[in-house]
C-alpha cells in the first residue's frame, strides 16, 4: 500500500507519543510538525528525524500532505480542522471535535462538502481491552445488555498539573476531559445514544494550585466539576456515567461495568489501550479473567490516523470517525443542558457503532 502523508499541527506534550508511533505504522509516513511557535515545530523535526518544520500555514500549503493530525488545544480544534478541509485535507483531531456543537456541525459539513475525511479522538477503543469486550458482547457472553455503568472520578487537576486553569473553564471539566474515552467506549460496546439527562454542579467556586509553578494561585471555576448523567440508548439499555473533579479522597469504583441478561463484565479503563477484564455469570459467584482476543495493548496512539489512512487507500470507513465524534460532543453538551433545563435532553445526531478491529488470529493470518 502507498503510504499516506502526515503533518502534525501542534507540537506540545501530547504529540510526543504521537510523533513517537506514526514513524512506525506502516500505513503511513510522517514528514513534518507545524506549530505556531516554529522553534518548538523546529525541535521536534529535529528529535524525530524529520525532513520539514513549518508554520501552521505553511504545512496547509504543502501539496504532499494528505492528513493533517490537529494536536491543538481543544479551542482551536475546529479552527484549523476547518483550515485543513479548505487545503483539501483529511484531518484527525485530538478530543473533543470542537468545543461547541455549532463548531462540530461545520467541520462535518465542510468534510462532506470537500469528500474529505474527519477522524477523531479518542482512539483507545481500538486497542485490545475495549475490542475484547465488545466481541464477548457480541457473542453473547453476557447475554441481552441492559445497563452500562462508568466511573472517573478524582479530586481535580490542581494538584499535579502544572497549567490547570483550563480544566475548570467553559469547554473544560471532568466530561469534556474525560468523558469522551467513556462515551466513545459506551457507543462501542452498545451503539448510539436517544436521549441524556442528569445533573452537573460546580462543588467548590474556587480552587487553589497546589502544583509547583503556580503555587498559591486562586483559580475560579466556571464550568461544572461534578457530573451524574443518565443515557437512553437507541438499543433500550440504559446507562450511567459520573464524572467529578470533586472526590478529594479519590475512589474504590470501577471504570465501566456492563450488565446483561446472562452475566456482568468489568470493562478496562476506556483511557488506556489494555487492561484486565473479568466476567461473571448469572449464577456464578465467582469473576474469572477473560484472556484479550485482540491486539493493541499498549499505548498504540496513533492507531486511528493509521486506520484512516487505510481507508483513503483501500476504500471503506474509518473507524474513528466524525461522526461519532460529534455524537460524543453533543451528548456532553447534552448533560449540561439537561441539567440546567430541568429535562431530558433528546439527541439530534446518532452514528454506527464502528466495525470491530480483526482479532488476534485474524491479523496473525492477514
Amino acid at each position: 500500500m502507498d503510504r499516506v502523508k502526515v503533518g502534525i499541527v501542534g507540537c506540545g506534550n501530547i504529540s510526543r507519543i504521537y510523533f513517537t508511533n506514526l514513524k512506525n505504522y506502516p500505513e503511513v509516513e510522517l514528514v513534518a510538525a507545524a506549530d505556531i511557535d516554529l522553534e518548538r515545530a523546529k525541535q521536534r523535526a529535529e528529535e524525530f528525524g524529520l525532513p520539514k518544520a513549518y508554520t501552521v500555514e505553511e504545512l496547509m500549503a504543502d501539496p504532499e500532505i494528505e492528513i493533517v493530525v490537529n494536536l491543538t488545544i481543544p479551542k482551536a480544534h475546529a479552527s484549523v480542522c476547518l483550515q485543513a478541509l479548505e487545503a483539501g485535507k483529511h484531518v484527525y483531531v485530538e478530543k473533543p471535535l470542537a468545543v461547541t456543537r455549532e463548531e462540530g456541525r461545520q467541520v462535518l459539513e465542510l468534510a462532506k462538502e470537500k469528500g474529505l475525511r474527519v477522524a477523531g479522538a479518542p482512539e483507545t477503543f481500538l486497542g485490545g481491552g475495549i475490542q475484547t469486550c465488545r466481541k464477548l458482547i457480541d457473542d453473547g457472553a453476557i447475554g441481552q445488555p441492559v445497563s452500562i455503568t462508568g466511573f472517573m472520578l478524582g479530586g481535580g487537576h490542581e494538584s499535579w498539573h502544572p497549567d490547570p486553569e483550563f480544566y475548570y473553564e467553559v469547554g473544560g471539566g471532568p466530561m469534556f476531559d474525560m468523558g469522551p474515552y467513556y462515551l466513545t467506549a459506551f457507543i462501542t460496546l452498545l451503539g448510539p445514544i436517544r436521549r441524556v439527562t442528569g445533573s452537573a454542579v460546580i462543588s467548590y467556586p474556587e480552587r487553589t494550585i497546589t502544583s509547583e509553578k503556580k503555587r498559591g494561585k486562586v483559580i475560579k471555576v466556571e464550568t461544572p466539576t461534578l457530573i451524574s448523567g443518565v443515557i437512553d440508548f437507541e438499543s433500550g439499555a440504559v446507562g450511567t456515567l459520573i464524572t467529578s473533579f470533586d472526590a478529594k479522597g479519590g475512589t474504590s469504583l470501577p471504570n465501566i461495568e456492563v450488565h446483561g441478561s446472562a452475566g456482568s463484565m468489568l470493562v478496562p479503563d476506556p483511557n488506556r489501550f489494555g487492561g484486565t477484564i473479568k466476567l461473571r455469570r448469572a449464577g456464578s459467584t465467582e469473576w474469572e479473567e477473560i484472556p484479550m482476543t485482540h491486539g493493541f495493548t499498549d499505548n498504540n496512539r496513533g492507531i486511528g490516523v493509521a486506520d484512516m489512512a487505510r481507508a483513503i487507500r483501500e476504500g471503506g470507513k474509518h473507524r474513528a470517525n466524525g461522526a461519532m465524534a460529534y455524537h460524543v460532543l453533543e451528548a456532553m453538551h447534552g448533560f449540561h443542558d439537561a441539567s440546567r433545563d430541568g429535562k431530558h435532553y433528546v439527541m439530534q445526531s446518532t452514528c454506527e457503532r464502528p466495525e470491530p478491529m480483526p482479532a488476534l488470529e485474524a491479523q496473525s493470518n492477514g
